[in-house]
């Protein structure tokens, strides 16, 4: 988490939180005073927002406010919290925005454990408010972001998944989808868009120009959908052709997951410290039926529909699990648990309960009918990030940053196996609808195929298809 969070207890921890500190607390260093030497104004928008993003609003904006206090603009910031204004314009000595996170007035702020100002963005600070902390100049525009090609050596999997007759296996692999045939491990062909072309007009053989960030194939198998940097692409399964592509996100489009009736597509994504993206499109038409405004105060990473398709349950950087009404959109419950980002969410088939992933190395199970936590699952050391429920049994497969791969019980939180045969970061994996094949990838753009009975490493496949062992990009 990068946090200012000056309001966390500034604004709205009681008097008793305070009671709790040690009496006989270590001192504590205050940051370090440096004088600036510039002639031009501070500016709010250029010099001072850009710390308040990078270190306060992560806890103090979108539905995240603690202590009531807002960061997310400079009119919220100025309104205040539970305790008043957090500053005194042309005053930064009398301003406890200024004395918490210079560290010279207890409680300082942020916390040990995060990352506190630097002597020049706290003189920065001081120098806004000393000037009068004007308001941001004018509305400001946001630059419009430009995507090239990927290096040639920069191919992560972040997407996998497999067709119900298991004959093929369908993989995100840098900016192109490829298809390989499952049992020979050879590419049967490549997901190619139509018209494609770089910013500078050059013709490009690719899924999309940036990273393919998300992978799913529709229950009936007749459609895949990629994501990738403000947009999404529909293809036929059977020929591979593109049927229709849908812009105008934000950001990445980090997870996508087609209804049980496949009519649905719900994409999630959106860009860092901003609202959360949490989008259900019209798969036949590619209209958007569905935006839930707000529905993270961060980036978006998982979602998933229920097993009746009523509803939709969607995670993200501000550490919730939330399931909203389908198609209304209505909240109808929130989970909170994770202490980090929650990478990814699903439901067991019978619709009582759902499982999370988190960057905290956490695996949380949560009773829906009762509205809360039933049990935490611990076992990797890295970042989970992805999770899946394996067709309708109570099992769930999960892959992490430490390289592994497992299989849990969501019943009784019992590890039932782990494939530790991988070699880099894991952000992908896949199950056959029966369970018998699972595969992963990561990082380095290979691919593992495991025999989910024995556990035994089928294959691995790269760029090009399958790799003998001794050939592995990785092998020392």
């Amino acid at each position: 988490m990068f946090r200012l969070a000056v309001g966390l207890l500034l604004f709205g921890f009681s008097s008793a939180m305070a009671a709790d500190e040690p009496k006989k607390s270590a001192p504590i260093k205050p940051i370090d005073i440096v004088e600036l030497k510039r002639t031009e104004p501070v500016s709010y928008d250029k010099d001072i927002e850009p710390i308040l993003v990078k270190k306060c609003n992560f806890c103090h904006s979108g539905n995240i406010k603690e202590g009531k206090l807002d960061m997310g603009s400079f009119e919220a910031l100025m309104k205040g919290g539970k305790k008043g204004t957090p500053l005194v314009a042309g005053k930064a000595a009398d301003s406890l925005i200024y004395q918490l996170s210079g560290k010279t007035t207890r409680p300082s702020m942020p916390p040990k454990s995060e990352e506190p100002l630097t002597p020049e963005e706290l003189a920065l600070l001081k120098l806004w408010i000393n000037q009068g902390a004007k308001a941001p100049s004018a509305a400001r525009v946001k630059p419009k972001v430009i995507v090239s090609l990927p290096p040639a050596t920069v191919y992560p999997v972040r997407g996998i998944v497999i067709t119900k007759d298991k004959a093929n296996l369908i993989a995100a692999r840098g900016n192109m989808v490829h298809v390989y045939d499952a049992n020979t491990g050879a590419i049967v062909r490549n997901l190619e868009a139509k018209n494609l072309v770089t910013s500078d007009g050059k013709p490009a053989k690719a899924s999309h120009i940036s990273i393919v960030e998300s992978l799913a194939i529709s229950p009936d198998g007749k459609l895949i959908a990629s994501g990738s940097f403000q947009e999404i692409r529909v293809w036929d399964a059977a020929t591979g052709s593109e049927l229709k592509r849908i812009d105008g996100f934000a950001d990445r489009v980090v997870a996508l997951t087609f209804s049980p009736d496949s009519k649905l597509l719900a994409t999630a994504g959106g860009a860092a410290t901003e609202d959360g993206e949490v989008k259900i499109f019209d798969v036949a038409t590619g209209k958007q039926v569905l935006d839930i405004k707000g529905a993270h105060s961060d980036t978006a990473f998982g979602v998933s529909f229920s097993p009746d398709g009523k509803m939709l349950a969607s995670c993200g950087a501000d550490k919730f699990v939330k399931i909203f009404e389908v198609p209304s959109g209505k909240l109808v419950k929130s989970f909170e648990g994770h202490t980090h980002h929650v990478m990814d969410v699903g439901w067991k088939n019978d619709g009582k309960f759902l499982a999370s992933a988190g960057a905290d190395n956490a695996i949380k199970v949560w009773d829906f009918e009762k509205g809360e936590q039933a049990r935490t699952i611990a076992g990797h050391t890295k970042q989970i990030s992805r999770l899946q429920f394996v067709g309708v049994t109570p099992q769930f497969i999960t892959c992490s940053g430490d390289k592994s791969l497992r299989i849990w019980n969501v019943d009784n939180g019992a590890a039932v196996k782990t494939f530790a045969n991988s070699e880099d970061f894991l952000y992908a994996l896949a199950s056959s609808v029966d369970g018998t094949l699972v595969a992963s990838g990561g990082e380095a753009g290979i691919i593992y195929i495991y025999n989910s009975a024995t556990g035994q490493l089928i294959k691995k496949l790269g760029p090009t298809g399958a790799i003998e062992p001794e050939k592995s990009p990785l092998k020392k």
